[in-house]
């Protein structure tokens, strides 16, 4: 077995590579983590989205958890984020989110925050891993008698509070404002509801809130928006709110039905922000996916992006680094770290809509100054890790890329990388259009091709 955590925990097909075995021993390794030398009894809060096989990884979790001596605060469905709030507000010593996010119903995953919400540090991943993979997890010793860990089952006020708390993040209602909101049949469905009728006058209808265990994100949510973009224009809505399986994504559709990518969503919250004076050095972090239009948003706005790898967590770490309180993905992932320490899909949609009410514009004016330039991504099969290192650092790709970059100029960009889980090389182009674009990724990987 490979290493098992990567940038977004543990995840895999259920019983085909992640399995209840596998769930079993990561409940008791990081019960023992957790417990450390003075052997204290933790208490880990766990939540899961809508799958068919979360019940199935919950339970031999909380078995594994309890068989070393942990308590376990059990909060049923409910999203990504919102595990990660309770887990400090109710000072439990880790969070453990069962999801695997945007993935079809087939996958699952297991991801821990620590005790201040934030995804769990390198340092104990590794020693949780490190108890698994080496057979150690096999030695901890079992707690019997009042030793053994307990299920506290959280009454409705762990999700209320957590409403609250999203409720309590904008200053003014949004009243005379209509909005779709597409819950992807999965964890929003148990929270979206009760969030958007707390606000008076404002109209919210609900779409794919009917999990069946199998329909998460099944041609729903932020993935596919094609349905809500056609609901919206039809319903003469405002605007349409799309969430992923785990609720920590959130992407929109205007009121003509025009996609908004996390990159608009952060240059209309930025914008704000440092009208406001609230974005310290006037400065968001991106990734380095986000299009060249968000750079010469914030360019001509007087802001600034610095770029991280791709990954959330990538993001996060840079913003706690710097200080800095905004950041995300082109993806949806957003994080407002004034008001939670990961990405909040309902959380960004109440930020997002507050800033649209404040303006008085349409959901199309208030992105149209940041433009998005096509990007084509072309992927390149590779033997293994060895060619990819080699083909990154052919000279012959290096001039190739040079000579396309000042083809294109300041009208485009270019962005060859490696990718970090699969033999691939990944070549991402963007120009003023498609078919610019498209031949100079295909010739750059046609070039790779031949490394």
């Amino acid at each position: 077995m490979g290493k098992l955590f990567g940038t977004d925990g543990i995840r895999g097909v259920v019983n085909a590579g992640l399995d209840a075995m596998l769930a079993y021993k990561v409940g008791l390794a990081t019960a023992q983590v957790l417990r450390g030398e003075e052997g204290r009894k933790p208490l880990v809060a766990i939540g899961k989205d809508t799958r068919i096989s979360s019940d199935l990884l919950e339970g031999a979790l909380t078995a594994g958890l309890c068989s070393a001596g942990a308590d376990v605060l059990h909060l049923g469905v409910i999203p990504t984020p919102a595990v990660a709030w309770v887990t400090v507000d109710r000072k439990a010593d880790a969070g453990v989110v069962i999801s695997a996010s945007h993935n079809p119903f087939e996958h699952n995953g297991i991801k821990i925050f620590d005790g201040q919400g934030f995804k769990l540090s390198d340092e104990l991943e590794g020693q949780i891993e490190d108890l698994i993979l080496s057979g150690a997890v096999e030695q901890i010793p079992l707690k019997t008698h009042d030793g053994i860990g307990k299920v506290i089952y959280a009454d409705e006020s762990a999700r209320n509070d957590y409403i609250d708390h999203l409720v309590s993040t904008v200053p003014a209602g949004f009243s005379g404002l209509r909005i779709l909101a597409d819950c992807a049949n999965g964890a929003s469905s148990a929270t979206a509801p009760s969030l958007f009728d707390r606000f008076d006058g404002l109209h919210c209808d609900i779409i794919n809130a009917d999990p069946d265990g199998v329909n998460i994100n099944t041609n729903c949510g932020s993935t596919h928006l094609e349905g809500l973009a056609a609901m919206v224009k039809a319903g003469n809505y405002d605007l349409g709110l799309a969430f992923d399986g785990d609720a920590d994504r959130f992407l929109a559709v205007s009121e003509e039905g025009a996609p908004i990518d996390g990159d608009q969503i952060m240059a209309a919250c930025g914008r704000y922000l440092k009208e406001q004076g609230a974005l310290p050095g006037n400065t968001i972090v991106a990734t380095v996916m986000s299009n060249i239009g968000l750079h010469r948003f914030l360019a001509e706005n007087g802001m600034q992006a610095v770029c991280t790898d791709v990954g959330d967590r990538n993001v996060l770490e840079r913003m706690l680094k710097d200080g800095y309180v905004l950041g995300g993905e082109q993806s949806g992932h957003t994080i407002f770290l004034k008001h939670a320490t990961t990405g909040d899909g309902q959380l960004t949609a109440l930020q997002f809509l507050s800033i649209l009410k404040a303006s008085g514009h349409k959901a199309s004016e208030l992105v149209a100054d940041c433009r998005q330039y096509p990007q084509v991504l072309v992927n390149v099969a590779v033997a293994d890790n060895a060619q990819k290192q080699a083909i990154m650092a052919s000279p012959a790709l290096k001039a190739a890329i040079g000579s396309e970059e000042k083809g294109l100029a300041s009208n485009g960009r270019i962005l060859v990388r490696p990718s970090g889980t699969e033999a691939l090389v990944r070549v991402m182009v963007e120009a003023e259009t498609e078919a610019t674009a498209q031949a100079c990724a295909d010739r750059l990987a046609n070039l790779i091709k031949t490394l």
